[in-house]
């Protein structure tokens, strides 16, 4: 049986579109940006390929330090797909975990906590989950200016983590009886 090095080669099979996934300057500590397949595609012939996935985790930003998932922010299209990420991150969601999911259906943000890990859910139908969150958090272009692609998630994470988000508590239940129809907004060339 292998095991695996890094808590990131844990979720390497996952990923789907990645931008990057690259070593970062702190020692040990990894960045990912792309998509991650929350629930794979069938088996679609006799080699094995697969079919795209069913449901993916949009627009990730990824950080772990060793075993210890730091930062997993992203964009999802309805809060009940929220127990994919539950198996997919599975023991990883954890005292000292960040999440920030960024929600297509819920119409309040609000935050919860699952294992010890922090969840903050904030609803967003059109926009990039980069852009929104280094907003949120009052980051600049000048604060990643000159940094490795791995270096501005941790520069991110820095300010992720001490950043209060002042969201209401709530629980993932009451939070689901609140979902409505909305649905993400592209825009694109005319």
């Amino acid at each position: 049986m292998l095991v695996a090095t890094s808590l990131m080669e844990r979720f390497t099979p996952r990923f789907f579109n990645a931008n990057f996934c690259e070593a970062a300057s702190r020692d040990g500590w990894q960045a990912y940006r792309g998509e991650i397949a929350l629930k794979e595609g069938e088996v679609a012939d006799a080699q094995g390929r697969r079919k795209p996935p069913v449901n993916v985790l949009k627009q990730v930003i990824l950080l772990t330090a060793g075993d210890e998932l730091k930062l997993v922010a992203g964009s999802l299209d309805e809060l009940q797909e929220y127990p994919l990420i539950e198996e997919t991150f599975g023991d990883a969601l954890k005292a000292g975990t960040t999440a920030v999911l960024f929600t297509v259906n819920i119409p309040e943000p609000f935050q919860t906590t699952v294992n010890g890990a922090t969840l903050y859910f904030i609803p967003m139908v059109q926009g990039m989950v980069w852009t929104e969150l280094a907003d949120l958090v009052a980051l600049e272009k000048s604060d990643f200016k000159g940094q490795s692609a791995a270096d501005k998630v941790v520069t991110l994470y820095d300010a992720v983590a001490t950043h209060d988000f002042k969201l209401p508590p709530s629980t993932l239940e009451a939070a689901l009886a609140t979902t409505n129809d909305a649905r993400r907004e592209n825009h694109g060339a005319i």
